[in-house]
């Protein structure tokens, strides 16, 4: 396997201890820290991070895999609003996979990290590996850091939600995700901007989000 693939086992991990917290089973039904999204919808579009990692490298190939950032460039969800229906069906599909309550994601996250090492054994890193709500294909590689953003970014969203620290990850975690989003950050707001946000806090700009 190749260093990103072990990275997402860890992050695949870091899923299964945050989302197995108590306090997230107790707040199960109550409104997350983002808007229009329960516990346990969020904590299921969380989960789901795993789940498709498994489903998608299980599955047929792609073809002719497009480069990561462009993957960001082209994702409707990227500008969507959150009334969009874009934006609505990626909260359905958070609650679909929390529909079950708490116990029963939570037998679906372990069976899916166990069965994750060897799927991602039997799969090349440069194998191209389609997004069919894309489109598209991505390199397994690619593909794996785009589930480790969302984990990365929705575990510190979960964490908040039910009052608890988020998940502590590691730097080969951390390092491709917070390369990824430093890039889109850029070209979403300037490279003067972003270097001033982490250097000149007397001209930071208000915001320099990726998203």
């Amino acid at each position: 396997m190749s260093e990103i693939a072990d990275a997402y086992l860890i992050a695949a991990g870091s899923v299964l201890d945050l989302v197995g917290r108590l306090e997230v089973s107790a707040a199960w039904d109550r409104p997350s820290a983002l808007a229009e999204w329960s516990v346990g919808g969020l904590a299921g579009h969380l989960a789901a991070q795993v789940f498709l990692g498994l489903s998608r490298l299980s599955d047929d190939p792609g073809v002719d895999p497009i480069a990561l950032d462009e993957h960001y460039r082209r994702a409707a969800w990227v500008t969507a609003e959150i009334g969009d229906e874009v934006s609505q069906n990626i909260r359905t599909g958070g609650q679909r996979d929390a529909a079950d309550g708490h116990d029963a994601l939570m037998t679906r996250l372990r069976e899916a990290t166990a069965t994750l090492p060897a799927v991602l054994a039997a799969v090349p890193s440069d194998q191209p590996v389609l997004i069919p709500w894309q489109g598209w294909s991505l390199r397994r590689d690619d593909f794996l850091v785009t589930r480790m953003m969302e984990i990365a970014v929705h575990s510190d969203d979960l964490a908040a939600s039910v009052g608890v620290s988020a998940p502590g990850l590691p730097d080969e975690v951390l390092g491709p995700v917070l390369s990824l989003l430093t890039r889109l950050a850029v070209r979403r707001h300037g490279q003067s901007a972003v270097l001033a946000a982490l250097t000149r806090a007397e001209r930071a700009p208000a915001a320099i989000n990726a998203f």
